[in-house]
């Protein structure tokens, strides 16, 4: 049997959470909320992250884009998706919501940007 404690980040409460994983049984307490419970059992069987950055635009007002990818991804394929994105140059005009990096690391969850990027006026 394993115990974990935990904080809770789906709300502001932050709640203090327990997490006791006893073979196929997982089991949580101390969250206020239902969502603190879909919480602590999916952070210790499937840790999963949103992944936020910058990737360069060529030609445009400004030299980065800020993107994300479009849901969570698997913890242990951060590092894999960061490799990705830093390897992406995108040309400028950027607009939010598109595609800058698709199936990211393999895991079906693209990236895309958060902020908009006219071209450079000459």
């Amino acid at each position: 049997m394993e115990i974990r404690e935990l904080t809770c980040i789906q709300c502001p409460m932050g709640c203090q959470l327990t997490v006791t994983v006893d073979g196929e049984n997982v089991t949580v307490e101390g969250n206020t909320c239902p969502r603190g419970a879909v919480y602590g059992k999916k952070e210790v069987t499937a840790p999963t992250r949103t992944v936020t950055s910058t990737v360069v635009v060529e030609g445009g007002e400004l030299a980065r884009a800020s993107v994300k990818t479009a849901s969570d991804i698997p913890k242990e394929k951060i590092f894999a998706v960061m490799e990705e994105i830093r390897a992406a140059k995108v040309k400028a005009p950027v607009a939010i919501g598109e595609v800058i990096v698709e199936n990211a690391a393999g895991t079906g969850v693209d990236v895309i940007a958060t902020k908009n990027v006219g071209k450079a006026s000459r």
